[in-house]
């Protein structure tokens, strides 16, 4: 008995990255036991057949250039040896040299043209003096029969069907004309460079919603049955058994089309990361170069917008409502009475692309896209969805939710030992020791965690990782008192005791797809040096990145050269100020805040890392505030004073927080009324 896989919603999405199943367990119907083979001579008999029984059979053809779905009436009219290349914006047929039918990948039509078509009619009304009258029009879909269809396009009809069919209300038209449609799948052996059916889970392989599924190799073709239908095609068909070589061969060149394709767009909490960035100036930037021609809507075997238009007689007695294709791209789509409420290109765009990877699922439960990289080669301008999905909302790594590194020597009584290896002057009271033979655990630190640093004979004290490097740590450190005078005292192969990396860090994946405000004063410049770091190395992730500095004199700034060498990236604004001017300096003297005045930017957009004194802090906070920044996206670290650094000692509690522990990184909504208050 065959089980009927033409489910009422296709199975999708499957797991990203599934692997080709082994070869499949025998069916048994009428017509023996398969797989199947069918010799590539006979694959006319299946199309007569089919049309024998009464169907129109829509297979690809070479029409326009390109290798699209048409009334086929012979298996002369397929396209053998045909193949085709497909990248960003570019479509071109080749020539294989081979007799295969179906090597090549999706075209520009899909199974939706006559599931769904562009132009259905929907009723006449007609006007007989004050009466009217409206009459549905008759529901006659034809028979047809789709052969060639890909996986991906499988994954499209069941999405369809979840649309029309899987809510309260259903579309009668298209449940008439799935009804009478039957389908024989195609599994691909070969795939475009504009094809991500992997990520989505819906291909290579067809995994249900056929009648008959065909593998094609050089000589034939292995056929699975997913229906009685197709069972019953089968049995009339001129087929043997698949022996076992022909079903290995088959698994393992769709198996290779998968490994070719890899998973090019990571889906794992795609839907909230890119709702996260609703704000993003990314939009932007793609509406730069999207034409809104709504070619990759008219492409997509999934989109299901829809007008609804009337064609009158001359009086308007009678007339002819009509449902026809629309596309959330076209201006007139979101017009109401006050205007258009998506007049931008940007807002179309991102409409388009957070409901296919987002709302789609919110609203029926899996993505609206399969795939089947259409809308990538069809765009006249190559706009790539894979790409801009990496761009506005970035995977957010092997850890999304960050795991703080299990410190080395935490109990207060211990300490590992470390080596310096250099010792640079900052300023006239700053150091930045870098040091080598760390615990690993330190080369898995984080952007803004701190160590316990102590020599003997002088307590231990905090100082912050201000650089990661392969196999060094560095630590700034300011002669504040005589523990930190007599570290930076010690030389290069001086030794001395660490525990760590301590504390919380700065949300660096919280501020991908955002602006980056970064304000800082002093040696408060020393914690986010990280920070700026890991922007840097990946500046593709953030929007406008600003750094705000403030010194007491020129010469009180710290890494002067690495100042110089930000702000001639041209990627990365960089402001300073100093409290006292030189005869030499040229910029603006003042504290920090003063180089907001002129500022023309807004903070509805940004994520703020706040670093220096308190008093400092507190105004920045109040000016960022003013910008917009609410309290959860702003970011300020605390400096208490620590001598166990994992909130045993009690010295760092303010209000229920230990600074070392809870801390030193919080979010200003954490702190509540606690930051500003004084004696806190």
């Amino acid at each position: 008995m065959v089980i009927d896989e033409r489910l009422p919603y296709a199975p999708y999405p499957a797991p990203a990255g599934t692997a080709v199943a082994a070869p499949p367990a025998p069916i048994a119907s009428g017509g023996g036991v398969g797989p199947w083979f069918l010799a590539r001579a006979n694959l006319g008999v299946l199309i007569d057949l089919l049309r024998e029984d009464g169907r129109t059979v829509i297979g690809p053809a070479v029409v326009d250039g390109a290798v699209t779905l048409a009334e086929v009436r012979s298996v002369d009219e397929l396209p053998a040896g045909v193949g085709d290349e497909q990248v960003p914006g570019r479509y071109r047929l080749v020539q294989r040299g081979d007799r295969r039918v179906f090597d090549f990948a999706v075209g520009p039509t899909s199974p939706k043209r006559w599931t769904f078509p562009p132009v259905v009619p929907l009723n006449v009304g007609r006007r007989d003096g004050r009466a009217v009258s409206f009459e549905p029009s008759p529901i006659d879909p034809p028979r047809l029969a789709f052969l060639g269809v890909r996986a991906c396009e499988l994954a499209a009809l069941g999405i369809q069907d979840r649309v029309f069919l899987g809510g309260p209300y259903t579309d009668e038209d298209y449940h008439a004309r799935r009804r009478n449609a039957l389908v024989v799948a195609v599994n691909c052996t070969t795939a475009a460079s504009t094809c991500f059916c992997t990520s989505m889970g819906t291909g290579p392989e067809a995994r249900g919603g056929y009648d008959l599924v065909l593998t094609e190799l050089d000589e034939g073709f292995v056929i699975r049955a997913g229906s009685p239908d197709g069972a019953d095609l089968v049995a009339r068909m001129p087929v043997r058994g698949a022996d076992a070589g022909q079903m290995l061969r088959a698994a393992e060149s769709v198996g290779k089309v998968a490994a070719m394709m890899g998973d090019p767009v990571p889906t794992a909490g795609l839907h909230d990361r890119l709702l996260a960035q609703f704000d993003s100036q990314h939009w932007s930037r793609i509406a730069e170069r999207c034409l809104s021609c709504a070619n990759c809507t008219m492409v997509c075997p999934t989109c299901f917008c829809s007008s609804v238009t009337q064609r009158s007689d001359l009086d308007g007695d009678v007339s002819t409502s009509e449902r026809v294709w629309d596309f959330c791209f076209t201006a007139g789509f979101a017009k109401v009475a006050g205007g258009s409420f998506r007049s931008r290109p940007r807002d179309r765009y991102r409409q388009w692309l957070t409901h296919k990877f987002a709302t789609w699922v919110d609203q029926f439960g899996t993505f609206g896209c399969v795939g089947c990289g259409r809308c990538i080669a069809w765009c006249p301008v190559g706009i790539d969805i894979r790409a801009e999905l990496l761009s506005i909302a970035p995977p957010l790594g092997a850890r999304p939710e960050p795991v703080r590194p299990k410190p080395v020597a935490a109990t207060p009584g211990f300490y590992a030992t470390a080596r310096i290896v250099s010792v640079r002057p900052e300023t006239a009271d700053v150091t930045t020791l870098t040091i080598g033979d760390v615990d690993p655990a330190f080369l898995a630190g984080e952007f803004g965690q701190f160590a316990m640093v102590a020599v003997p004979a002088f307590p231990p004290v905090p100082i912050s990782i201000s650089r990661f490097g392969r196999d060094t740590i560095d630590l700034t450190i300011r002669a504040a008192g005589p523990a930190t005078a007599a570290i930076i005292g010690l030389g290069p192969r001086d030794e001395i005791g660490v525990r760590g990396p301590l504390g919380t860090s700065w949300p660096i994946e919280r501020a991908m797809g955002h602006d980056v405000v970064i304000v800082t004063g002093g040696i408060g410049l020393a914690p986010l040096r990280p920070l700026l770091d890991g922007i840097i190395a990946r500046r593709d992730r953030f929007e406008t990145v600003r750094l705000f500095y403030g010194a007491r004199t020129p010469a009180d700034q710290l890494y002067r050269e690495e100042l110089r060498a930000w702000a001639a990236r041209g990627d990365v604004e960089v402001e300073l100020i100093v409290d006292r001017g030189t005869p030499d300096w040229t910029g603006p003297v003042g504290v920090v805040t003063h180089l907001f005045d002129q500022a023309t930017w807004d903070g509805e957009h940004a994520l703020a890392f706040v670093c220096g004194p308190e008093r400092m802090m507190e105004a920045t906070v109040e000016t960022l505030e003013s910008r917009g920044l609410p309290p959860d996206r702003i970011f300020v670290t605390l400096e208490r004073h620590m001598e166990c650094g994992i909130g045993l000692c009690g010295h760092c509690q303010t209000g229920g927080l230990f600074v070392c522990r809870d801390g030193p990184v919080f979010a200003l909504s954490q702190l509540g009324g606690i930051f500003g208050r004084e004696g806190m």
